[in-house]
């Protein structure tokens, strides 16, 4: 939901995609915030170090979070 926050724990094996979002530094222990949603809630909108991201809801199924209070 939009204004939550999470701390990235572990990302799957999502091929081609991984590496690039090791590339754009979404890596273990990084904290993300889901900004928005579509109305269908595909895709998603996270920021990550002052990075917005839009992330399919399949392809984000695959990274492992921890919720942060």
């Amino acid at each position: 939901m939009p204004g939550e926050k999470a701390k990235v724990v572990k990302i799957g094996d999502i091929g081609i995609l991984k590496r690039r979002l090791l590339d754009l530094g979404v890596l273990g222990g990084e904290v993300i915030t889901a900004l928005r949603v579509a109305s269908l809630g595909d895709p998603m909108e996270i920021d990550i170090k002052n990075q917005k991201l839009s992330i399919r809801k399949s392809d984000a199924d695959h990274i492992e979070v921890e919720k942060l209070r």
